[in-house]
């Protein structure tokens, strides 16, 4: 049972099971958050935000779109936090993406309020990338610049990505309404404070 993490004698590492229970969890919460605000036309900071801005302007795939733009990332990812990091992050991001394009066909929902679509899909996102954080991996862009930056300067994923989200927000005007710019920032900050609270590294040390 050690060898699946149940009664690890080192518990500050994570067994290949634990990596993989964490990552599908995080990869599915980060999904079901992308589909309740794709049903009230939220964006989202990040990569998800640039795909969603294609999606709106010119009609491309959520799904494909989320994963061509993650590309060019992975080359961070391998070159300053490992293969195992990269491999990881590859798996959630290819999940995510599938998940995003065939989900509606899994759950149907029919009216979500869009404040309540911000809040509530801005913790579930927020929980999944905490679920991946933790097991060393990210939903890739914007994730992995934030984990290494964390890493290596000391600052907060969370923030980071904030910083990046505003940004994004401001180009969101272009494709959709002030209210709806208004709740995605709303959502941009129930994600990142969420990530930023609870995504320390003196508080949790498992790898």
């Amino acid at each position: 049972m050690a060898k699946i993490g149940l009664w690890n004698t080192k518990p500050t590492e994570h067994s290949v099971v634990e990596d993989v229970q964490g990552v599908f969890t995080g990869t599915v919460l980060t999904a079901l958050g992308i589909l309740l605000l794709s049903k009230a036309g939220v964006l989202i900071g990040g990569v998800a935000g640039m795909a969603f801005i294609l999606h709106y302007a010119l009609g491309w795939s959520f799904g494909l779109a989320f994963f061509a733009l993650n590309l060019p990332f992975y080359w961070l990812a391998y070159r300053r936090m490992g293969w195992g990091f990269t491999f990881k992050t590859f798996a959630a991001v290819g999940l995510l993406s599938l998940l995003s394009q065939y989900q509606d066909r899994l759950i149907e929902i029919g009216r979500v309020d869009p404040i309540w679509a911000a809040v509530l899909g801005g913790l579930l996102i927020g929980m999944g990338m905490l679920a991946l954080f933790r097991h060393r991996a990210s939903a890739g862009g914007i994730g992995i610049l934030a984990f290494y930056l964390q890493d290596r300067f000391g600052w907060r994923a969370g923030m980071v990505q904030l910083a990046v989200d505003m940004t994004i927000m401001c180009a969101a005007f272009f494709v959709v309404s002030p209210f709806i710019v208004a709740c995605s920032v709303l959502c941009a900050l129930a994600m990142n404070f969420f990530i930023a609270i609870n995504h320390r590294t003196d508080r949790y040390i498992a790898l």
